[in-house]
């Protein structure tokens, strides 16, 4: 027995910076929502303060050429969600339609990886600390299912 608590000590002060702390988690959680409200409310500063400055995002669909049956991939970098929330598409989202639902899938160290549900998609988030702030750097994306 005496082992086992040792060997656990030992584990929690040698692993103790590797795993998640609560200011980590609100940090996370922040830079999240930052992104659903800025995108919503066409708040590019709120925007621009959740992204590192090479966020890519992107979104995997279908080729428009109905004779090849293959996927094709759009991105946008982070200019161009900033632009894209500036001029408001995100407004047009009426309030009670608004879903900012954040989900920490995982957090190690200066990584980790953000599921947000929003109004008809959902984001798949990688984030890191970037000069001691968390900060998206990648977004692959996904609409949901039309009714």
């Amino acid at each position: 027995m005496k082992k086992i608590i040792l060997l656990t000590f030992f584990a929690a002060v040698v692993f103790k910076g590797y795993g998640q702390s609560v200011k980590d988690s609100a940090d996370i959680r922040a830079a999240a929502l930052n992104y659903v409200e800025g995108w919503y409310e066409g708040n590019a500063d709120k925007m621009a303060k959740a992204i590192h400055p090479k966020l890519v995002k992107r979104i995997i669909g279908w080729s428009m050429d109905i004779t090849k049956n293959e996927n094709v991939m759009s991105e946008m970098n982070g200019d161009q969600l900033i632009d894209g929330t500036k001029k408001g598409f995100g407004t047009k989202i009426p309030k009670e339609r608004q879903i900012k639902k954040i989900t920490i899938l995982s957090i190690y160290n200066n990584t980790a990886s953000v599921k947000t549900e929003m109004a008809d998609w959902y984001d798949f988030m990688h984030l890191g600390r970037w000069n001691g702030e968390w900060k998206i750097i990648n977004v692959l994306w996904e609409m949901k299912p039309q009714e």
